[in-house]
């Protein structure tokens, strides 16, 4: 479990003093969020918002007290400091994490959460992770539902747990109840209720933990499926409402040099995956660099493999890679032959205005260049230069890009 506040969830018993004692105690720290810091996040519940607020940061040490520090950036974090040492402990030492949605009230911005099942088209999350060698711990996706449109509470429905990679022996709270093939890997399937007391009142939901059998650093998830599987072994209902999309880190022994490169959520990624755009030199596409998500990210070319970081759409003459929601720009506006193309948040200035024209070339209307790639090889990076329409500054792209010409 990775709800604020924290209890132990594996081993007998619900823990209920020690529920009551953190409810008590943690609701008035964390009902709203942090200011952005400067520095480490070192506070035991900090939070801070990145990406324009639409996703959260949290430290969430719920289940040690040794301190631990986290770097909170646009689409990730990194830790830090504070070394776990609770091997063979029933629970981890806490949650750091990134999240879309609400977390006891603290709630991002933009991401259409608490959202039915019902009404699910195809919501899609995006993760790289960062692993090291040591310690005890798993990645995952921690993805809450409650029965109610509920931003505040202890979420009643269920909690869905999504195992990318693991190290030591840790496993997910229940027992394994089966084997399944979605998305093209195998996963084990756990599952366990779990109840906790507080001043009279029962809370109940599921756990359904999801072990990838081919571990992965990089994962882009539909969560649907996932939740129609969830559905037809009854444990999730079409009734309850998704509340937060999370991940990161359970540790158990280590924790520094954990950490999430990039995160990206959207409601309905079906709507929102973009085209690529193909060198038509190269034949390879354009790519942000070591699936960079921050401002400055550098534009280069890459063999094509379809992952979000080679997508894109056009709206209103901007070039957009929709799991970042980040803008084609000139580095700094500039207009000399060589500035290179980065990506940067849309800010509606002439630095982030393409025209794609019917030779194949795509201009930028302020600087009067054109988009050029400085080579043929992996890693080339992208620049504007005087339009010659030469082979390397040729461009193929699918119709719906087209729709930026002006």
């Amino acid at each position: 479990m990775r709800d604020i506040p924290k209890w132990p969830r594996r081993g007998a018993g619900a823990m209920a003093g020690l529920l009551a004692t953190v409810l008590l105690g943690v609701l008035s720290l964390v009902t709203a969020p942090s200011a952005s810091a400067a520095g480490p996040l070192c506070d035991q519940y900090g939070s801070e918002r990145v990406s324009g607020g639409t996703y959260i940061v949290q430290n969430n040490e719920w289940g040690d007290t040794i301190g631990q520090c986290v770097d909170a950036f646009d689409g990730g974090f990194t830790y830090t400091s504070g070394y776990h040492n609770k091997a063979g402990s029933p629970t981890p030492a806490g949650y750091p994490s990134i999240y879309a949605g609400c977390h006891w009230g603290n709630c991002s911005s933009g991401n259409g959460l608490p959202q039915q099942v019902s009404s699910f088209t195809n919501p899609q999350s995006h993760v790289d992770f960062t692993t090291t060698g040591d310690g005890q711990w798993d990645a995952a996706y921690d993805i809450w539902f409650d029965t109610k449109p509920s931003t505040n509470v202890v979420n009643d429905g269920e909690e869905l747990m999504i195992w990318a990679n693991h190290a030591g022996p840790p496993q997910p709270y229940g027992k394994k109840v089966d084997t399944v093939w979605l998305e093209g890997a195998n996963w084990d399937v756990w599952y366990g209720p779990q109840s906790s007391t507080t001043d009279g009142v029962t809370i109940t939901w599921n756990t359904v933990s999801y072990v990838r059998q081919q571990p992965t650093n990089s994962l882009t998830v539909n969560i649907k499926d996932f939740t129609d599987d969830s559905k037809a072994r009854g444990y999730l209902q079409p009734s309850w409402y998704m509340t937060s999309v999370q991940a990161g880190f359970e540790p158990w022994v280590g924790g520094p040099g954990l950490g999430v490169k990039n995160f990206s959520y959207t409601p309905d990624g079906s709507a929102s995956t973009g085209s690529a755009i193909v060198g038509q030199q190269s034949g390879r596409c354009l790519d942000l660099s070591g699936r960079g998500s921050t401002d400055g990210t550098p534009v280069q070319l890459w063999d094509c493999s379809g992952d979000w970081n080679q997508q894109w759409t056009a709206a209103g003459g901007t070039v957009v890679n929709p799991h970042t929601g980040k803008c084609l720009d000139v580095s700094g506006g500039g207009s000399a032959n060589g500035t290179r193309v980065q990506l940067w948040s849309c800010n509606g200035t002439g630095a982030q205005q393409w025209r794609f024209n019917p030779n194949g070339t795509i201009t930028n209307p302020q600087s009067g260049k054109c988009l050029d790639a400085g080579g043929s090889a992996n890693g080339s990076l992208l620049q504007i230069w005087d339009c010659w329409a030469t082979a390397n500054q040729l461009w193929s792209h699918p119709n719906p890009l087209r729709g930026a010409q002006t």
